[in-house]
């Protein structure tokens, strides 16, 4: 389904997910097991738009606050687990502001949302005119030397720079603030640049967790 501005709802079903970030264009794979999230993609799959927006607390899980920015995802695939679980993924629309939440009787929150802002994320993928791809790599490189992650670097080299930059922002081992701020960039450059900030401050730091046995793989 193509999205137009006209097409997105005034109000989005919300699920708040620590760590969780989900970009434009990008899909994002999850497991449903609570009830109320349950009830929530339930509810989601009778409207036309199957939209879900993924939202960060401020303050972790258990804080009530909800970030001002979020991003909607359609749900483009789903799978019922024998166990009673919904292997679901969301393919990244738009990205949304938070007006306030709804209240109502439905287990899940729900919030006014505004567009305006994001009306780009509706476009085709975005170039990255600055990208210096070599030197982005080394980078990464001593990141995940570092981190004791592994991954495919001959896709890393030949992957566009929205998916390339992106993917590495969603599943990356980063801290929720740092995936708000990569979420709030206004557009690739200023998301690869933020990215790029975050993996100097972690190498320079040392604050670069590692997988302990090196069999995390990101980006296979």
């Amino acid at each position: 389904m193509i999205f137009k501005n006209g097409d997105l709802p005034e109000t989005l079903p919300l699920f708040p997910l620590p760590g969780a970030l989900l970009l434009p264009r990008a899909r994002l794979p999850l497991q449903l097991f609570e009830p109320r999230y349950l009830q929530m993609l339930e509810d989601s799959l009778k409207t036309r738009n199957r939209l879900i927006g993924m939202i960060q607390p401020r303050g972790g899980a258990a804080a009530g606050q909800l970030n001002a920015v979020g991003c909607a995802g359609r749900v483009t695939q789903f799978l019922e687990t024998d166990d009673g679980r919904y292997v679901v993924t969301l393919s990244g629309i738009s990205r949304f502001r938070l007006v306030n939440e709804v209240p109502g009787f439905t287990p899940y929150r729900r919030g006014d949302v505004d567009w305006a802002e994001f009306a780009p994320d509706l476009r085709r993928a975005e170039p990255d005119e600055a990208f210096q791809r070599g030197q982005f790599l080394e980078l990464l490189r001593r990141f995940f030397t570092a981190a004791e992650l592994s991954t495919d670097w001959d896709t890393l080299k030949d992957a566009e720079d929205e998916l390339l930059i992106d993917s590495l922002s969603m599943l990356l081992p980063l801290a929720p603030e740092d995936k708000q701020a990569l979420l709030e960039a206004p557009n690739l450059q200023a998301r690869r640049e933020t990215l790029e900030t975050l993996l100097e401050f972690a190498l320079r730091s040392g604050g670069v967790g590692g997988g302990g046995d090196g069999s995390d793989e990101v980006l296979q």
